[in-house]
């Protein structure tokens, strides 16, 4: 007998700014990390109709010595927990700890952290729908070919504005609960 692995939807959210609040000060403990109102329902809406939810976040407040590598764990406990208890599950999260100017493949606009999970699911990205809210975000996506998807939450209207301006025309929508419907209506 063959046993086949079963087919994985993925879905690639970036955080702040999408599925919590963002902070010019960073968010450097879970008592800083607070969700954005229908982000935790949008993860479990996406978990419960076969998405495998999965997080890539730029994480530089670690290299900036302002946080440290637990805080960011407990951190990420309290965001999973959260989704945990509205019946969701965000089934991987994968961060670069890197500064802006240490040359590093994985940090956004890099698609390294992307074609990380690639690896880790088996799956090819071209598709994938990567939720964010930046411009970094949108060209990690581009990078590998996946489904590069704005909302409006975080830097996303000022992202958007700064599209229009140049006249790229880009995926949005209002926050991470719209467009976790969309993407569940496009399965059905």
């Amino acid at each position: 007998m063959t046993v086949t692995r079963k087919e994985i939807r993925l879905v690639v959210l970036d955080r702040d700014g999408v599925i919590n609040h963002d902070s010019e000060a960073f968010i450097k403990s879970p008592r800083e990390w607070l969700p954005l109102d229908g982000s935790i329902e949008a993860i479990a809406l996406l978990s419960r109709n076969g998405f495998t939810v999965a997080v890539a976040s730029n994480q530089s407040g670690i290299g900036r010595q302002l946080m440290q590598r637990s805080a960011l764990h407990a951190t990420h406990r309290k965001m999973r927990r959260a989704v945990r208890a509205a019946g969701g599950k965000i089934d991987r999260v994968v961060y670069c700890p890197h500064l802006p100017d240490d040359q590093c493949d994985c940090r956004k606009p890099a698609p390294g952290m992307l074609r990380r999970l690639g690896k880790h699911y088996g799956v090819p990205l071209r598709g994938v729908p990567v939720i964010g809210d930046s411009e970094r975000d949108l060209a990690a996506a581009r990078a590998v070919d996946a489904r590069p998807i704005l909302v409006l939450t975080g830097n996303g209207r000022k992202t958007k504005d700064a599209l229009d301006t140049q006249g790229q025309a880009v995926e949005h929508y209002e926050d991470l609960l719209v467009a976790a419907k969309v993407l569940v209506s496009e399965t059905h």
